[in-house]
Protein backbone atom coordinates (compact mmCIF):
# COMPACT_ATOMS: atom_id res chain seq x y z
CA UNK A 1 0.00 0.00 0.00
CA UNK A 2 2.98 2.41 0.52
CA UNK A 3 3.79 2.27 -3.08
CA UNK A 4 0.37 2.90 -4.33
CA UNK A 5 0.10 5.82 -1.73
CA UNK A 6 3.42 7.60 -3.05
CA UNK A 7 2.00 7.17 -6.47
CA UNK A 8 -1.55 8.81 -5.66
CA UNK A 9 0.34 11.38 -3.69
CA UNK A 10 2.85 12.05 -6.01
CA UNK A 11 2.06 15.69 -8.31
CA UNK A 12 0.65 14.89 -11.31
CA UNK A 13 -0.55 17.03 -14.37
CA UNK A 14 -3.57 18.29 -14.33
CA UNK A 15 -6.31 17.72 -17.35
CA UNK A 16 -9.36 19.86 -17.96
CA UNK A 17 -12.07 17.48 -18.05
CA UNK A 18 -16.11 18.04 -18.54
CA UNK A 19 -18.29 16.28 -15.87
CA UNK A 20 -22.26 16.22 -15.38
CA UNK A 21 -23.39 15.77 -11.76
CA UNK A 22 -26.83 16.10 -10.06
CA UNK A 23 -27.42 19.25 -8.87
CA UNK A 24 -27.78 18.15 -5.06
CA UNK A 25 -24.24 16.53 -5.24
CA UNK A 26 -22.66 19.35 -6.14
CA UNK A 27 -24.66 21.68 -3.43
CA UNK A 28 -23.76 19.31 -1.11
CA UNK A 29 -19.86 19.43 -2.73
CA UNK A 30 -20.25 23.24 -1.98
CA UNK A 31 -21.30 22.80 1.66
CA UNK A 32 -18.32 20.96 2.22
CA UNK A 33 -15.24 22.49 -0.42
CA UNK A 34 -14.68 25.61 -2.05
CA UNK A 35 -12.43 23.95 -4.88
CA UNK A 36 -14.93 21.81 -6.68
CA UNK A 37 -12.34 20.31 -8.41
CA UNK A 38 -10.03 19.62 -5.35
CA UNK A 39 -12.52 18.25 -3.72
CA UNK A 40 -13.89 15.89 -6.74
CA UNK A 41 -9.97 14.64 -7.52
CA UNK A 42 -9.75 13.77 -3.68
CA UNK A 43 -12.56 11.47 -4.37
CA UNK A 44 -11.62 9.84 -7.44
CA UNK A 45 -8.11 8.96 -5.88
CA UNK A 46 -10.26 7.69 -2.21
CA UNK A 47 -12.68 5.39 -5.09
CA UNK A 48 -9.62 4.07 -6.81
CA UNK A 49 -7.66 3.04 -3.70
CA UNK A 50 -11.08 1.31 -2.32
CA UNK A 51 -11.08 -0.35 -5.73
CA UNK A 52 -7.42 -1.22 -5.47
CA UNK A 53 -8.13 -2.81 -2.33
CA UNK A 54 -11.41 -4.78 -3.68
CA UNK A 55 -9.37 -6.22 -6.28
CA UNK A 56 -6.73 -7.21 -4.01
CA UNK A 57 -8.74 -8.77 -1.27
CA UNK A 58 -10.66 -10.74 -4.41
CA UNK A 59 -7.47 -12.02 -5.96
CA UNK A 60 -6.40 -13.51 -2.64
CA UNK A 61 -9.87 -15.12 -1.90
CA UNK A 62 -9.62 -16.60 -5.62
CA UNK A 63 -6.09 -16.68 -6.37
CA UNK A 64 -5.32 -16.80 -10.23
CA UNK A 65 -4.17 -20.54 -11.18
CA UNK A 66 -0.19 -19.72 -11.60
CA UNK A 67 -0.14 -18.29 -7.98
CA UNK A 68 -1.20 -21.77 -6.51
CA UNK A 69 1.15 -23.58 -9.37
CA UNK A 70 4.45 -21.36 -7.76
CA UNK A 71 2.92 -21.83 -4.30
CA UNK A 72 2.57 -25.30 -4.95
CA UNK A 73 6.13 -25.86 -7.02
CA UNK A 74 7.51 -23.99 -3.88
CA UNK A 75 9.39 -20.88 -3.72
CA UNK A 76 13.05 -22.59 -3.84
CA UNK A 77 11.86 -24.15 -7.43
CA UNK A 78 10.21 -21.71 -9.40
CA UNK A 79 13.51 -19.50 -8.14
CA UNK A 80 15.73 -22.05 -9.80
CA UNK A 81 13.64 -21.70 -12.83
CA UNK A 82 14.70 -18.61 -13.33
CA UNK A 83 17.48 -17.50 -16.79
CA UNK A 84 20.97 -17.38 -15.73
CA UNK A 85 21.52 -14.10 -13.62
CA UNK A 86 17.94 -13.55 -12.60
CA UNK A 87 18.34 -16.27 -9.45
CA UNK A 88 20.10 -13.32 -7.06
CA UNK A 89 16.13 -11.70 -7.29
CA UNK A 90 14.71 -14.35 -5.24
CA UNK A 91 15.48 -15.58 -1.72
CA UNK A 92 13.96 -18.88 -1.38
CA UNK A 93 14.66 -18.30 2.97
CA UNK A 94 12.80 -15.55 3.12
CA UNK A 95 8.35 -15.58 3.69
CA UNK A 96 6.87 -18.37 4.93
CA UNK A 97 5.20 -21.31 2.94
CA UNK A 98 1.82 -21.58 2.12
CA UNK A 99 -0.74 -23.73 0.18
CA UNK A 100 -4.03 -22.72 -1.01
CA UNK A 101 -6.83 -24.68 0.08
CA UNK A 102 -10.29 -24.83 -1.46
CA UNK A 103 -12.79 -22.98 0.89
CA UNK A 104 -9.86 -22.18 3.42
CA UNK A 105 -8.09 -19.86 1.28
CA UNK A 106 -4.32 -19.39 2.24
CA UNK A 107 -2.83 -21.11 4.61
CA UNK A 108 0.64 -21.84 6.12
CA UNK A 109 2.31 -25.00 5.84
CA UNK A 110 3.74 -26.75 9.18
CA UNK A 111 7.51 -27.06 8.63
Amino acid sequence: MIILKRILEAPMANERVTVTLPVELLEGIDRFERNRSRFIAEAVKHELVRRRREGLLRSLETPHPEATELADAGLADWGASLPTGDDDLVDASAGDAVRWIEGEGWVEESA
